[in-house]
């Protein structure tokens, strides 16, 4: 069990306790409409998870405020242990409306979270292992559109879906984009602002370097 650190303040612990039951209290009436739910689950203000019932998630897994959840999906959204999905994430492996493909969806291993305002697209299959952590306004988009016929609309040309898997440990910065068919290996560190559409090798550490150095006046 967590310990909120003893050099926060009696007024700030109460606040901190008065929240997680607050979040508690609305778990416990989403869980049940869940395809699996095991221990607590945290809930924050104006979470919306639709199609519940493609959905599993382990103890403790955390949706902050404003986060977003769709369901459905072929392989469903499964969260293991301690997972938090922040403030603002949407997680969508389908249109909300039911039509066209339907995606394949997401399994993200224990301990692991998404930052505020991320974006997780998996139409295709995203696969995030344990202790990862991915940060702010982060997007992982696990699918590409056909454009190769010129003579052709390019809504109509179809998707390629590769995936996108991210082994255990990993630590992805703010402002990332992973495209599909990437695989980032276990270890590796990827820096804030980076656009990832290679694959990353076990322990590697991947920055792009787009800053200017500008001459003084």
């Amino acid at each position: 069990m967590v310990l909120i650190n003893r050099d926060v303040s009696t007024w700030s612990k109460s606040q901190i306790i008065i929240s997680a039951l607050l979040k508690i209290f609305r778990g416990f009436f989403k869980k049940i409409f869940l395809r699996r739910s095991k221990g607590l689950l945290f809930v924050g203000r104006h979470v919306t998870l639709q199609n519940k019932q493609y959905i599993s998630v382990g103890k403790n897994v955390k949706f902050e405020d404003c986060s977003e959840i769709q369901g459905l999906s072929s392989h469903g959204i499964k969260l293991g242990n301690n997972v938090t999905i922040g403030r603002n994430v949407m997680i969508r492996p389908s249109s909300y409306y039911g039509v066209g493909h339907i995606g394949y969806g997401l399994e993200m291993g224990d301990n692991s979270s998404i930052g505020p305002d991320g974006f997780i697209g998996c139409a295709g299959k995203v696969q995030i292992g344990k202790n990862v952590m991915i940060g702010p306004r982060s997007m992982l988009i696990a699918e590409n559109h056909i454009f190769s016929d010129s003579n052709k609309l390019i809504k109509e040309q179809g998707v390629a879906q590769k995936g996108i898997i991210i082994g255990n440990n990993v630590w992805i910065g703010a402002n990332v984009t992973i495209l599909d068919g990437v695989v980032i290996n276990s270890g590796a560190v990827i820096g804030a602002g980076t656009l990832v559409n290679h694959s990353v090798d076990k322990n590697k550490i991947l920055v792009n370097k787009r800053s200017i150095n500008l001459k003084n006046r």
